[in-house]
Order: C-alpha cells, then sequence, then structure tokens
C-alpha cells in the first residue's frame, strides 16, 4: 500500500514487546493485589508470572484466557496486525492449549491515522487467527494518543496437558524454539539501519505460530513451557527458576540468534526495554567475566513474540529437539539445564 511517507512507529514512544513494564515495576504494581488462591478451579492465576489463566471446568477440560496488545515495532500496519495476534496468541500454546477463539483490542488515534490503515491492522490480525483456526468474535476500541493493537485470547486444554511455567524439575535440559534478537532488529528498523533481508527474516519469526506448544505438552517428558517476550531470556527463565525452584544455567554459545543480531547490538543498537530489563534481575543472574555489553544486551534483548522456553527430561532432549525441528521451528537449540539450587541463572 502507498503510505506516501508514513511512518506508523512514528506515532509511538516504544514498540512489540519493549513496551512491556520491567519486570521490577510490574512486581511492584501487584505486590497488594489480593491472592486468587480461594478459587479452587483457578488452576493458574498470577502466582508464579504464568503466561495465562488457566480455569478448570471439569476432569476433562480447561480454560486458557490471556491477552496481549502493544504499539508498533514496524510500518506496515498489515504485518504489525500479524505480529501482535501471533504474539498474543502465543500465550495460549505456552500454557499447552489450544486456541477457540480471540477478541480484538484496538486503539488509534484518530486524525492521525488514515481508517484504510487501521483496517490494515485488523486484517493482518485476522489472516494469522485464521491461520491459527480461530475466529475474531469481537472486541473493542478506543481514541488512543499513540495506535495500540493486540488480543484477548480463550483456549482449551486438557488439565493433563497444562503446562506451567513452574513445573521444571531439576535436571532437566532447556530447549529454545526461536532464534533471540527481535529487539534489537527493531531498535535498527527505526533507525533505518535493518537491511530487508533481515527485515524478512524478523517478520518470519515473529508471525510463526507456536503451536508446537501444545503438541509438546502431549508428552510427560515435557515439564515446563513459557514463552520468551519482553523481558529477554534471561528474564523470563528467571520466572521459570523462581516459579520450579531451580537455578538454571543457559549456554552462551548454544543460544540461536537472528543472523545480523550479533552485529547489529556490537554497533549500538538496542531497545530501552533491554538495560531496563538488566536492572530488575538484581542478583539473580552470574555473567561471565569480561563479557561485553552488548552480548549482555542479547541476553536481556525484549522479545516481541519470540520462541518457547521448554523444560524437558535430559534423556529425550535431542528426540524432542528434532520433534520441534520438524515441525518448522529451523532455529531451535538445546541451550542449558535445570538443577537444584537457589532460583537463579548462570550464563556459561
Amino acid at each position: 500500500m502507498d503510505t506516501q511517507g508514513f511512518r506508523l512507529t512514528h506515532l509511538a514512544h516504544g514498540g512489540g514487546c519493549g513496551c512491556k513494564l520491567a519486570p521490577s515495576v510490574l512486581q511492584q504494581l501487584l505486590s497488594e493485589q489480593p491472592a486468587a488462591s480461594p478459587y479452587r478451579q483457578l488452576l493458574v492465576g498470577t502466582e508464579t508470572a504464568d503466561d495465562a489463566a488457566v480455569w478448570q471446568l471439569d476432569d476433562d477440560t480447561c480454560i486458557i484466557a490471556t491477552t496481549d496488545f502493544f504499539m508498533p515495532m514496524v510500518d506496515d500496519p498489515r504485518d504489525f496486525g500479524r505480529i501482535a495476534a501471533t504474539n498474543a496468541i502465543s500465550d495460549v500454546y505456552a500454557m499447552g492449549g489450544r486456541p477457540i477463539m480471540a477478541l480484538a483490542i484496538l486503539g488509534m488515534p484518530l486524525g492521525k491515522i488514515a481508517p484504510e490503515v487501521v483496517r490494515e491492522i485488523l486484517k493482518g490480525g485476522a489472516s494469522i487467527c485464521a491461520e491459527a483456526g480461530i475466529p475474531v468474535a469481537g472486541g473493542h476500541s478506543i481514541d488512543c494518543p499513540e495506535p495500540v493493537y493486540g488480543l484477548a485470547v480463550i483456549g482449551t486444554g486438557k488439565p493433563s496437558e497444562i503446562r506451567r511455567n513452574s513445573g521444571a524439575k531439576a535436571g532437566d535440559a532447556l530447549i529454545l524454539t526461536k532464534a533471540l534478537g527481535v529487539g534489537i532488529y527493531s531498535a535498527a528498523f527505526k533507525k533505518d539501519a535493518l537491511s530487508a533481508e533481515a527485515y524478512a527474516e524478523m517478520i518470519a519469526s515473529v508471525t510463526l505460530l507456536n503451536k508446537v506448544g501444545a503438541m509438546l505438552a502431549r508428552g510427560s517428558d515435557v515439564h515446563a513451557i513459557t514463552d520468551v517476550t519482553g523481558f529477554g531470556i534471561l528474564g523470563h527463565g528467571l520466572e521459570m527458576a523462581r516459579g520450579s525452584g531451580l537455578a538454571l544455567t543457559i549456554n552462551l554459545n548454544d543460544l540461536p540468534l537472528l543472523r545480523e543480531a550479533s552485529a547489529l547490538a556490537e554497533k549500538g543498537y538496542i531497545t530501552g526495554a533491554s538495560n531496563r530489563n538488566w536492572d530488575s534481575y538484581g542478583e539473580s543472574v552470574t555473567l561471565p567475566p569480561h563479557l561485553d555489553l552488548w552480548q549482555r544486551q542479547l541476553l536481556t534483548d525484549p522479545q516481541t513474540s519470540g520462541g518457547l522456553l521448554v523444560a524437558c527430561a535430559p534423556e529425550r532432549a535431542q528426540d524432542i529437539l528434532q520433534t520441534i525441528l520438524d515441525a518448522g521451528y529451523p532455529s531451535a537449540r538445546i541451550v542449558g539445564h535445570a538443577e537444584s539450587g537457589t532460583p537463579s541463572i548462570t550464563v556459561v
């Protein structure tokens, strides 16, 4: 479409999952909220910072509910819609469930954005929902100072197949299903420093549905799943470590990266969320001595519509990895392991 110089990202102060509040800020905001524990059927609430809420209807069925929305990280409105929808639906897959329908969340600055641009955003989101096999069954819209789009998503799952971020076991292998570096690519894009090839690589990653999560949850050897988004691999890894009461080790050289992520990070293309993330981890993360700043920023880089972090039985890790690769996630790698110890992450 002809945007005549219009850039969607110029209407927003941030974009993608880099808009998320820092983990430490979120903890402060939620610290005095009432516990949801009196509700016996609420299997997953806010207690472990998991990806979605889970309510058990009966012996065979759970309802999975989530919402996710953000400001644009790209200028193409259809791509923005596709990215936001993929990211929102991911939370259901991360719980081991299957989405059944979505509701659109839309905020647009009236008078600053043409109706045809908004229609393209909605079409992009609907196209991903169609790929996931679900309808956009309604939604809500408001006049908003910055463009915002996302979804509330409802899914279902069997109680035995719900996978929390808190179920990892000592000895488990850790698998990451997508490459890191989305925030770095986004920062470079905003400064016109991202090549067309790298943009295409980013879009392919952030619009790849995490359907494999529902497949993995059928196996008892997969103990925990979470998706890696705005808090980076370290932030979401820490949520798994704290929820499971374990220490995680991440092998730096085994982490999959988008092809130009290291070079762009070394040149300083990072988001503000990267440093906010690092400031939130406290003393729970140990890095190798003499690690370059840009390498640390790869570890804290906010991922929009990132991959799944999977904890599984070590003797089955290679087979599970192959299943993920065969399902269409070519960047998937075994990236570390879990062990008994104070909840933390050590990068080696």
